[in-house]
């Protein structure tokens, strides 16, 4: 604890929240940008309104963003948050909850007028009606404040009035010691005359407000962290770590990467990403369709690029008949899925693990592919370019998992040494003699790919069956068998890939099987339950497919298996099914991460009933 009156703090949790259109993502990102400038450890939750077009001033059109800065290593955005920036009534309203006991609320008080209460459904204002009690409450009229600040600018009331978020940055700025030059460097580069000056203005005079406010005192101080290794860092989002994973990989393979993707939330800006690496070897097709996307992707593969091809759940189901296409042909092949709440069109900026059965299942006939995970935002660019490893080795497709929590959180990412990646350059079959498309390495099971051209390697590939060794079409049922064994046998044998299970913490008494991106909230509950005295070992899973080859035996080592999910139990099936372990789910499907509290009164309530 961070003895009274005393300016230091080890971490804090702000969470800025307004209509979708007050910039509450942007000055979101500024803070976290200029944060991990200052060398803090650092992770976000970006929540944007579920409906798109809500009615500005409605519960339904709120947009959040929240931010944990600190001293050392966290795994998690926050539990509650310290500070809630609220620019209207329904921002106050549906994020008070998400502040802690005796929290600050920064208040926006200029939209807090009869007719902002019934957009907010609100009978009285909570301004006036007690109900923010036992918090700090700083009532700014920031909308009139921000204003006056830009009037020089000759902006009208409306426009100046899209300014008052960098007039809330001001404030939070001051209160939490952050410079303001790379923020100001920023707006220099995104804005012109005279919206460059206005938004200057407004930033500075939040400043100058927050220092005269007498319930700050004054500013608290978060020092970098020092528990991270060294090396050089940028923050990224889950996203863009993916896009630079595959750049390098299309370095680092000599081949050129094409992308293929249809539009669609939250996998979008994996392409808007990709789509600035063409010094790279990085070619971007915005297709008609998903169907489109990934046979454009597979075609690709054929003429000897590494084909990726990127989606959320929905279209993942009409990229199956493609992705089978591609088991057939064994062609090297990578779909990102980046996971939000279901079925149908369901919740589309919210995040969820629930399309694990489908990747793992969801195609007609026995089409098995690898599936790896991302834990983190930052790990997004290792699995990236694993996925792109895996497929060229093996030549097969890959399904890459990550979720809307994933893809626009965002965190350090320690820069790798170039040099220091593994080297990516497959090998093509350039001999003609004896060349048959579905001869195999007697090891590995992997079909040699001969590149569209290569003169004597003419050969032909497509959706149907084929013979072993010459791939000509068969309709023979045991060559068959043995062709559905072989692809399956393929894709089991990259448990050679998969270093042993590792175990943090204890490893008797419970385990807890994170999978995606529970990782930092299990990690974190672990941590915290230990230091309790409770016995509790965590197990993360990259690979979901195939597991590990030590898994079953890691996990019989515990009297009691907990697996966390964003869904209703869909990994928990599988390690049942697998492992013939007593795997229990603790679930949750809300469009919400998990909570650090949620996990650590799970394992606690666990431990109270075993006792």
């Amino acid at each position: 604890m961070t003895p009274s009156g005393d300016s230091r703090r080890s971490s804090v949790v702000v969470r800025f929240a307004g209509d979708s259109g007050d910039g509450m993502q942007l000055v979101g990102a500024q803070f976290t940008n200029t944060s991990a400038k200052v060398g803090n450890d650092l992770a976000t939750l970006p929540d944007f309104p579920a409906e798109i077009r809500a009615p500005a001033g409605t519960r339904e059109g709120v947009s959040a963003f929240q931010v944990q800065f600190a001293d050392h290593d966290i795994f998690t955005p926050g539990d509650a948050c310290d500070v809630l920036v609220a620019m209207n009534a329904a921002a106050l309203v549906t994020n008070l909850p998400a502040l802690r006991p005796g929290g600050t609320i920064v208040v926006n008080s200029d939209k807090f007028k009869p007719a902002d209460l019934t957009k907010a459904r609100l009978e009285n204002s909570p301004l006036d009606d007690g109900s923010l009690e036992g918090f700090t409450v700083v009532q700014a009229p920031i909308s009139q404040l921000t204003e006056d600040a830009v009037a020089a600018h000759g902006l009208t009331k409306r426009e100046s009035d899209r300014c008052k978020n960098f007039f809330a940055l001001g404030v939070v700025y001051w209160r939490y010691a952050r410079p303001m030059e790379p923020t100001e460097a920023w707006i220099a580069s995104k804005f012109e005359t005279p919206w460059l000056e206005a938004n200057l203005a407004a930033l500075h005079a939040g400043h100058a407000f927050a220092e005269t406010v007498e319930l700050f005192q004054s500013p608290l101080q978060v020092a970098p962290a020092t528990d991270l290794a060294a090396g050089e860092y940028r923050n990224v989002t889950g996203n863009t770590a993916l896009a630079i994973g595959f750049a390098a990989a299309a370095q680092k393979s000599e081949r050129q990467l094409f992308y293929g993707s249809y539009p669609i939330t939250p996998a979008s800006d994996i392409l808007h990403a990709l789509s600035r690496f063409k010094n790279f070897g990085v070619a971007t097709f915005q297709a008609e369709d998903e169907i489109a996307a990934v046979c454009a992707a597979i075609g690709a593969s054929w003429g000897g690029s590494i084909g990726v091809t990127g989606t959320s759940g929905p279209g993942l189901a009409l990229k199956a008949e493609a992705m089978g296409l591609a088991v057939m042909t064994e062609l090297p092949l990578v779909v990102i899925n980046v996971q939000r709440g279901g079925p149908s069109t369901g919740l589309p900026t919210k995040t969820e693990q629930s399309d694990l059965l489908q990747t793992l299942f969801g195609r007609n006939g026995e089409a098995p592919v690898p599936v790896l995970a991302a834990a983190t935002s930052s790990d997004a660019f290792e699995v990236a370019f694993e996925a792109v490893r895996i497929a060229l080795k093996y030549m097969t497709p890959v399904v890459l998992l990550s979720d809307g929590y994933i893809a626009n959180g965002a965190e350090p990412w320690r820069l790798p040494a170039v040099d220091e990646l593994p080297d990516l350059r497959p090998t093509f079959r350039t001999d003609p003699e004896g060349y048959r498309p579905y001869d195999r390495d007697p090891e590995t099971l992997v079909r040699e790919w001969a590149l569209p051209g290569t003169p004597g390697l003419e050969h032909r590939i497509g959706g149907l069956e084929k013979e072993d060794g010459s791939g000509n079409v068969s309709y023979d049922p045991l060559n068959h068998e043995r062709m559905v064994q072989i692809r399956a046998a393929k894709v089991a044998g990259i448990t050679r890939e998969i270093p042993t299970t590792v175990v943090h913490g204890d490893r008797t008494g419970t385990v807890m099987v994170s999978w995606g991106s529970t990782f930092g909230a299990v990690r974190t509950a672990v941590n915290e339950c230990r230091e309790a005295g409770q016995r509790v070992g965590h197990v993360h899973l990259r690979f979901l497919n195939p597991l590990p080859a030590d898994l079953g035996d890691v996990l019989r080592g515990f009297d009691h298996v907990r697996v966390p999910e964003l869904n209703l139990g869909q990994l928990t099936r599988v390690l049942r099914a697998e492992l013939l372990i007593d795997a229990r789910v603790i679930s949750k499907v809300q469009g919400q991460p998990f909570r650090v509290h949620e996990l650590r009164d799970a394992i606690t309530h666990l431990a109270e009933e075993v006792a």
